[in-house]
């Protein structure tokens, strides 16, 4: 028998990452000035790193619970306690894309559709076409903030959640306490889901002020996780925090799916919850307000309260044309189609050192100038 070729439908719904195809661009050229990365470009500090290698030598190898390691729930429980974020339960999952995946599998049947802020992390409307459903996307533009107009015509009886994430990737946008309660609000009133991405709220800066959707809304999926704010990006470890019978749906799926997160991730995990940011956010924050001030003059740009990202508009609003001449000049950044509806702006990482930050800035200045 011939062996069949054929691919899912999903599939075909499916694109591959903007980011990573930019990510392997940058590879292929050390010498380029890597402004596309998502990661924070501090390593993670030694005290996790060694907390990570002394489980290691003492043989903390094999599976744990689906649900994680107990002493990380349970700091992971007194910490939402103290910050007042509304919950029943928390799942350690794998990073917190993994948690994402999870909240949509739990919440998301064929033909429900999702809100999803625009713009917005590449793998929220992916992930929930892989699931069956259907991504519709919020206008924040210009400014990137929620607007009740702006959500409200989107509802239909077969919606079922709206995603935010917030501080934001691309944007840096933190949301208002006005905006999260209005969000709770219309949530309440049509019976929606809210699903909260909060992987950034360590990286927020003194000219903000940060609140949890959890804080405000009792039934939210409020997701986080170390990869941020640790440095822990490739150990993989987040989590979701919410109600009962939402957490135990999310288990199931992940004793299906991962199994259960990192061992050895999760018992570096709770020495990572005593790391102290300040010093790390102080440094970001003089970088964001370089960036700011560095592109001020030629480029249209919302100020960023969190995150390590700024979101600028292309010169003449045609953000694939100004990054293809970036490429070509060896700057890498990411065009804003890859997590919009639109493709009018582009994402600047600034996790990186100060020296070369002001070299790509300069670049793009320049290029800026030709268009």
């Amino acid at each position: 028998m011939a062996k069949s070729k054929q691919l899912s439908e999903r599939v075909e719904r499916i694109r591959p990452s903007g980011i990573r195809k930019i990510f392997d661009i940058a590879c292929a050229n050390p010498d380029g000035i890597d402004l596309s990365i998502g990661e924070p470009d501090f390593d993670i500090p030694e005290p996790i790193k060694e907390e990570g290698i002394r489980w290691i030598k003492q043989g903390f190898n094999g599976y744990v619970s689906t649900r994680g390691i107990p002493e990380l729930r349970e700091r992971l429980q007194q910490e939402l306690r103290l910050r007042k974020i509304n919950f029943e339960d928390v799942l350690i999952t794998a990073g917190a894309t993994g948690a994402y995946y999870l909240s949509i599998l739990a919440v998301v049947g064929p033909g429900d559709e999702v809100l999803i802020t625009d713009p917005y992390f590449v793998a929220y409307a992916n992930v929930v076409i892989m699931c069956g459903g259907t991504p519709k996307f919020v206008n924040t533009y210009p400014d990137f903030h929620l607007r009740e107009e702006a959500i409200l015509p989107l509802i239909t009886e077969r919606t079922r959640a709206l995603v935010i994430n917030h501080p934001n990737n691309p944007t840096g946008a933190v949301y208002s306490e006005d905006e999260l309660r209005m969000v709770a609000e219309i949530a309440e009133r049509y019976g929606l889901q809210l699903i909260s991405d909060e992987i950034y709220s360590r990286f927020v800066y003194r000219d903000a002020a940060f609140v949890s959707l959890g804080q405000v809304a009792p039934d939210a999926l409020v997701i986080n996780g170390f990869s941020k704010s640790a440095g822990m990006t490739g150990w993989r470890l987040g989590y979701v925090s919410g109600p009962r019978h939402l957490i135990d749906a999310m288990a199931t799926f992940q004793q299906y799916s991962y199994v259960c997160a990192n061992s050895i991730a999760q018992k570096a995990a709770v020495a990572a919850l005593d790391f102290d940011m300040r010093p790390t956010i102080s440094t970001y924050h003089q970088r964001r307000d370089l960036v700011c001030e560095a592109l001020k003059e030629r480029f249209n740009l919302s100020l960023p309260g969190g995150a390590f990202f700024v979101f600028p508009e292309a010169p003449g609003g045609d953000a694939g044309r100004f990054v293809e001449r970036a490429i070509e000049r060896k700057v890498f950044i990411i065009p804003g189609e890859v997590f919009s509806e639109r493709n009018t702006h582009f994402r600047l990482s600034f996790a990186v050192d100060d020296e070369k930050l002001k070299r790509g800035l300069a670049i793009l200045n320049e290029i800026a100038d030709e268009f």
